[in-house]
């Protein structure tokens, strides 16, 4: 299998059943591929049993200590009682399973809707589950994720795009120059906000990833979970323009802080990180090109029209990352 160019392409639906039989978990033949690029995510219906979810992880990517960290600090927001959908065990404890090279882990089905995060009482509900989530996440540190940072989210990623032809000819002298402007920029930010603490995190909590039903949130798919500023998961439930985020980030804190302190500093980061999962997004897009999925889906990647909106964008958070932070007072 060659997990470099294809690493999904031995994947196949006998292996799919196989994996499930193996765990005592006969499938009824029903199979539905969900919404995921990264890993192949499949709802599956069992026999005589509610439907499960299969989630295979992208060969390479993780090591299984790191997917197992990140199921057991999943568990720990279960038992904390959060709305959160941690992996099966199985024979043993087992949550995470091998079979024909491929790794995977069973989760429950969990229905709900991606929620428009609008009003204070939506975002104060939020507010407080994010609170709760990181008033666990800091009891201790990951060990085997890494730490959301400059290096691994922006040098590096600027770095793969400028060194593997990823962009059409005539931008890369005004991607290189504007995308080095923006990363002095980023680190900036960082120096105005000081040492921050780093707690373990959802890392891409943005509302794709929450679930509503008509009993409130649900978080899924942790499966970028990593260190990181607690601003992380509080910036990507913002939108609109400087007034509306205030507003809303005056709300998510107001239900934040009944659980866990803010450090305000990190307002500072808002828009540093926000530039960062610019710079990385372009490069994650870049390193899975040859997986046939991404082509597929992002068509537009490799036209030149994708690389002036990205040179664009960066040159407003330049002048973003220059305003100051968003004035929240509670």
């Amino acid at each position: 299998m060659n997990t470099q160019l294809a690493p999904f392409s031995a994947l196949t639906p006998d292996i799919i059943l196989n994996a499930l039989d193996a765990l005592g978990l006969p499938c009824d033949g029903r199979m539905l591929a969900l919404n995921s690029y990264e890993n192949r995510v499949y709802q599956v219906g069992i026999t005589g049993s509610p439907a499960l979810v299969v989630k295979f992880y992208r060969p390479g990517r993780w090591s299984d200590a790191a997917i197992l960290e990140e199921h057991a600090f999943v568990q720990e927001l279960s038992e904390a009682e959060l709305p959160v959908v941690p992996a099966l065990a199985f024979a043993g404890g087992k949550t995470l399973h091998h079979i024909e090279g491929f790794r995977f882990a069973v989760f429950p089905k969990q229905g709900g809707r991606v929620p428009e995060l609008e009003g204070r009482i939506k975002l104060e509900w939020m507010g407080r589950l994010l609170g709760r989530i990181h008033a666990t996440g800091a009891l201790q540190p990951f060990k085997n994720r890494p730490a959301l940072d400059i290096s691994s989210f922006g040098e590096e990623p600027r770095g793969y795009l400028l060194a593997n032809n990823c962009l059409p000819g005539e931008f890369v002298n005004a991607y290189q120059e504007i995308s080095g402007q923006a990363l002095d920029s980023v680190r900036e930010c960082f120096v105005r906000a000081g040492q921050v603490r780093q707690i373990r995190l959802h890392g891409d909590c943005y509302p794709g990833n929450i679930l509503w039903t008509d009993d409130g949130p649900h978080f899924v798919d942790f499966d970028d979970s990593r260190s990181g500023p607690a601003v992380q998961d509080l910036w990507m439930l913002l939108s609109g323009g400087r007034e509306e985020m205030t507003v809303q980030l005056r709300h998510l804190l107001a239900g934040y802080q009944t659980f866990f302190d803010f450090d305000h500093r990190e307002l500072h980061l808002i828009e540093a990180l926000r530039t960062l999962r610019l710079i990385h997004y372009s490069a994650w897009i870049a390193k899975r090109w040859d997986d046939p999925a991404f082509p597929a889906a992002f068509p537009w990647f490799t036209m030149p029209r994708y690389w002036q909106d990205r040179i664009v964008e960066l040159r407003e958070q330049i002048a973003l990352m220059a305003e100051p932070p968003l004035g929240v007072s509670l």
